[in-house]
């Protein structure tokens, strides 16, 4: 299957500029990053694509055995850059998609030339000497009701994860965009997310990393983004003044800014 078709690959911007790859998180497409869009396609070219099982891309081309593991979405990331033949570009991943940058960068590392880790988690449960900001039995609830009413859990969860509750028009937005997605496929990513633990994988990294966090946000509380980038020697962390999971719709400017400064820093 063509790749562009299957991932619902997208490229705009300047095509004599480096190459910026933006990956949306679950439940999500690729329509989220389009208040960064504009900021970057002047000087840099944009790619944008749609993991399988989220957006417009090719439903067909799912299968739950493959995306039981982060791994399978990482696979997704690297057919993109190699049906592109991209080189040297930079990955920029919200949320779960920070991770699955990092497995990608440690599969084809002449292709991911940097990273730029929006909310990132490796492990989202509580663990010895490690915050992740859940519980097990939290997340066994979180999972339960997701996959016995998904509408109901996405009207519920979406304005507490955007976390800007004084702006209703956001959390419907991330409530739309959860309840566009194909519930079962929304089931087997979600598992895969939230029962991920990708701490080792840290360690691979070797390239221009950064971390953006916000100030309060209930999936990567601050303790995350401090491991992060203790886990990645020569990151940049950066505390945005934002609240919420979702930055990037909450606080455009000030994420486009620290993006933008960051790429501008890169050789």
């Amino acid at each position: 299957m063509d790749i562009a078709r299957r991932n619902n690959v997208t490229i705009t911007g300047n095509p004599e500029g480096r190459t910026v790859v933006l990956a949306h998180g679950f439940g999500c497409d690729q329509n989220m990053w389009r208040l960064t869009v504009p900021a970057l396609s002047d000087d840099y070219r944009v790619v944008l694509f749609d993991y399988v099982g989220s957006g417009r891309a090719e439903p067909s081309a799912f299968s739950e055995q493959r995306y039981a593991s982060l791994d399978g979405y990482a696979q997704d990331v690297v057919d993109v850059f190699e049906a592109l033949d991209l080189t040297d570009a930079v990955f920029v991943g919200h949320s779960v998609s920070a991770m699955i940058g990092v497995l990608a960068a440690a599969q084809v590392p002449e292709r991911i030339g940097a990273l730029v880790m929006v909310g990132p988690s490796p492990r989202y449960i509580d663990d010895q000497g490690y915050r992740g900001g859940f519980s097990a039995a939290d997340i066994d609830e979180l999972l339960d009701s997701l996959e016995s009413n998904y509408l109901g859990w996405s009207a519920v969860m979406a304005p507490v994860i955007m976390g800007n509750p004084e702006r209703p028009e956001l959390g419907d937005e991330l409530k739309n965009s959860f309840c566009a997605t194909d519930p079962d496929m929304a089931r087997v990513f979600a598992r895969t997310t939230f029962l991920s633990d990708s701490r080792d994988d840290l360690k691979t990294v070797s390239v221009p990393t950064l971390v953006l966090e916000c100030t309060q946000d209930v999936i990567a509380p601050r303790e995350v983004g401090a491991f992060v980038h203790r886990s990645i020697p020569g990151s940049t962390l950066v505390t945005l003044e934002a609240t919420g999971h979702c930055p990037h719709l909450s606080a455009p400017e000030a994420t486009n800014a620290a993006i933008r400064s960051f790429l501008a820093d890169l050789r």
